[in-house]
């Protein structure tokens, strides 16, 4: 089965931490995303732009409405996914404990899948 594993954390106090710590814990990402490669669990997953890069479409009277920024104004803000295979959601559970930014105050959201029906 394949999970998202979206990986949320305090932009300011990333930044801190990047501060100090940035390049240890680029690395850190990197050994992580390795050994997953090398498991076999990886399927995608990207690091994003910080959330004031982003823009929210909403639909107002079926027209679009565009506004700069996150979709809700939250404590934590989303930095990035990864895509794994996993047998279980305990298996999962284990891969995303050990992702870099929770050690330092970040959270994993784990979401399974739903497989789309394909054409044909």
């Amino acid at each position: 089965m394949q999970y998202l594993l979206l990986i949320y954390g305090n932009e300011a106090e990333l930044q801190r931490v990047y501060a100090t710590e940035g390049e240890a814990m680029m690395k850190e990402f990197e050994t992580f995303t390795q050994s997953i490669v090398a498991s076999g669990h990886l399927r995608g997953g990207e690091r994003l732009q910080r959330s004031d890069t982003a823009t929210t479409v909403r639909l107002k009277d079926g027209k679009a409405v565009m506004t700069d920024g996150p979709f809700a104004e939250t404590r934590e803000q989303l930095g990035g996914y990864y895509v794994i295979e996993a047998k279980d959601l305990d298996e999962a559970t284990g891969i995303a404990k050990r992702i870099p930014s929770v050690r330092v105050g970040g959270a994993i959201e784990i979401r399974p899948i739903a497989p789309t029906p394909r054409p044909g």
